[in-house]
């Protein structure tokens, strides 16, 4: 049995239960070599925390924009890694079918649009080859039963590389979840609230590119290529994962639980023609002033649980505003909140009074962050990036059960089309489906349980 079909059999074993730890040392002593399909600045900020391990080769690359692939060049000679080969330089949209050719790879990471998420996935899977996706799984609904049936057929690794999981203050209170501080759970909440106008419109400078302009599609950059089209097209609640993530987590969904109903609400949309009439290089008579945006400035997503407990999900990404994913987790003895980090525990804190949430955190800071804080100092979004990249090392290495799974992936990434049917259907509620066919019953928590990953 060669290296990568021991890591799959591992893996494909580990859905129900992982391999003893003597059967998975065995993969150990090797470097895995990995391939990353997209290197703009999502996949530039995930290459410090790749190639910072000495257990991992960057074998391949692969982007269809010069600049980006010369972006990520720099980047891996600076770590004083070797180059890695080279696909898509010369635009063919195509190039990243040549990445899964490479003999001998272990893994892919998947780091583009997200429309090319669930194809590539699904071919990377056939191929054997694991997958790291960032978020999202897929576009329609019917992608993301495409990309589980895969998974469940080929007994590929998925892993959906979502970071926030790791946030430390997120996985410190998930550590007061289990220790039952705030009794039993009642309603959370989550959103991804971030002022995204001046990423969606940008002059197309490399150098210069955030709130310089207001163009978007081909000529732009980064993100503006691609994303501000979704707000043109698409009504709902277009980025769920960071928000559903970790309060899935808090609520054992698939471990026990799960959504059993959703339905969606939007606001007007007001905030991105704003911000074209009133930059400097745009104005009442600029061409993009004149289109008409679907994406409602502020997209509310109510679930239900089997267990009881209500979750709801906010989008906002056109408005003025900080940032804030907009934490709140709600049982029978308390609750917490990120946007001013703050607690109240029944018995604990002063009636009626909140506390600062600091405390909590030291108290119940997570191993993964005791232990590997320093390591993590440096990689993108505070740490997290790098968490997400070694739980996905990890567990390839251990042949563990993805800590982020199949199940997970379809089911937070599917939020979008279902919250974009209720709203098309005149705020309908909707069943959620069960990709997990009843599996959900017998399934137990996996996620963040020690130190390893």
């Amino acid at each position: 049995m060669n290296r990568r079909d021991f890591l799959i059999t591992a893996s494909a074993a580990g859905i129900g239960a992982a391999l003893p730890w003597s059967q998975a040392r065995s993969a150990r002593g090797e470097r895995l070599r990995l391939a990353m399909i997209g290197t703009g600045m999502r996949g530039q900020s995930q290459l410090g925390p790749l190639l910072s391990r000495d257990d991992v080769d960057l074998v391949a690359i692969c982007d269809t924009q010069q600049v980006m692939i010369d972006r990520a060049l720099a980047i891996i000679e600076s770590a004083g890694r070797p180059k890695p080969q080279v696909h898509g330089s010369d635009g063919d949209v195509n190039a990243w079918k040549r990445v899964l050719d490479h003999k001998g790879l272990d893994g892919v990471l998947i780091v583009t649009p997200w429309e090319w998420h669930a194809p590539m996935a699904i071919a990377a899977m056939e191929a054997k080859i694991p997958v790291g996706c960032e978020v999202v799984a897929g576009v329609t609904l019917a992608d993301h039963w495409d990309v589980l049936r895969t998974q469940l057929r080929t007994g590929t690794p998925y892993m959906l590389m979502e970071n926030v999981c790791y946030r430390r203050d997120v996985m410190a209170v998930l550590q007061m979840v289990r220790a039952g501080l705030f009794g039993e759970l009642v309603h959370l909440q989550a959103g991804y609230q971030h002022d995204l106008r001046a990423v969606k419109f940008n002059s197309g400078d490399p150098d210069q590119p955030y709130g310089s302009g207001v163009e978007f599609g081909p000529g732009a950059f980064s993100e503006a290529q691609w994303r501000t089209q979704h707000s043109i097209e698409r009504n709902g609640e277009l980025y769920p994962s960071h928000g559903i993530g970790p309060v899935a987590m808090y609520a054992n969904i698939h471990r026990g639980n799960r959504f059993t109903h959703l339905n969606a609400f939007s606001t007007k949309a007001r905030g991105l023609h704003d911000y074209i009439v009133k930059h400097p290089k745009g104005g009442p008579q600029h061409p993009n002033a004149k289109l008409g945006f679907k994406l409602g400035d502020v997209v509310t997503t109510t679930l239900r649980c089997e267990n009881g407990e209500t979750i709801l999900l906010q989008h906002d990404t056109s408005l003025p505003r900080p940032y804030s994913l907009g934490f709140r987790v709600q049982g029978t003895e308390g609750l917490w909140m990120d946007l001013n980090q703050s607690i109240h525990v029944e018995g604990r804190s002063e009636a009626h009074k909140w506390e600062n949430a600091q405390q909590y955190y030291d108290q119940y800071d997570h191993p993964l962050w005791r232990k590997y804080a320093d390591q993590a100092a440096g990689a993108g979004h505070g740490g997290m990036d790098w968490f997400v990249i070694h739980a996905f090392v990890e567990a390839l290495k251990a042949g563990d059960p993805m800590p982020i799974d199949i199940y997970d992936a379809v089911a937070w990434s599917a939020i979008t089309p279902l919250s974009e049917q209720s709203i098309a259907e005149g705020y309908r509620t909707l069943e959620f489906p069960d990709f997990t066919e009843g599996k959900w019953k017998d399934r137990k928590p996996i996620f963040a349980f020690d130190d390893r990953y």
